[in-house]
């Protein structure tokens, strides 16, 4: 061997990797982006479902009716078919002094999410059945892609996910 020989990469070998490299990338970052689309969608599902259950297991205590509407501020149900903005689930309680709304849990808006539901919310007897009826919520990304999800609330509280929109 040469003492004086240098070793590593030339500029075209390098240019050459990094062509192929931006090749494979473009070909790869699409499916990703419909992966993080759908993983978005499941979660705001699943959430959404949790929050139905824990309402209408809430009811079930038989303390008082609960439930589930849209809150900005977690703190207040907002009248609004816009669910986008977080939701929250409440529960009402019997005091000496009257009545009051009890806030169990709030859920924040998820990035990128389309959540339509019902303008009054959604409340549970302490029979769980569902007081306002057969009610449907709606999620959809943003950017109006697949998956849709149709979470339907029956009139005896239970709820079924369609993999479409709500008709």
């Amino acid at each position: 061997m040469r003492p004086d020989r240098q070793t590593g990469f030339t500029l075209i070998e390098l240019m050459v990797t990094l062509a192929i490299l931006a090749a494979l990338l473009s070909l790869g970052l699409p499916s990703f982006q419909g992966s993080l689309r759908s993983n978005r969608v499941a979660t705001t599902t699943n959430e959404m479902l949790a929050s139905l259950s824990l309402a209408r297991t809430e009811a079930l205590k038989g303390l008082g009716p609960a439930g589930v509407c849209a809150s900005t501020d977690g703190a207040t149900c907002a009248a609004a078919t816009d669910w986008s903005g977080g939701w929250l689930v409440w529960r009402e309680e019997r005091t000496a002094s009257g009545v009051d709304t009890v806030v169990v849990r709030y859920i924040q808006a998820k990035s990128k999410m389309t959540v339509t539901g019902p303008e009054d919310g959604i409340e549970f007897t302490t029979q769980g059945r569902s007081e306002t009826g057969a009610e449907q919520i709606d999620l959809a990304p943003d950017d109006a892609g697949t998956p849709l999800r149709c979470i339907a609330l029956n009139a005896t509280g239970q709820t079924r996910t369609l993999q479409e929109a709500c008709s």
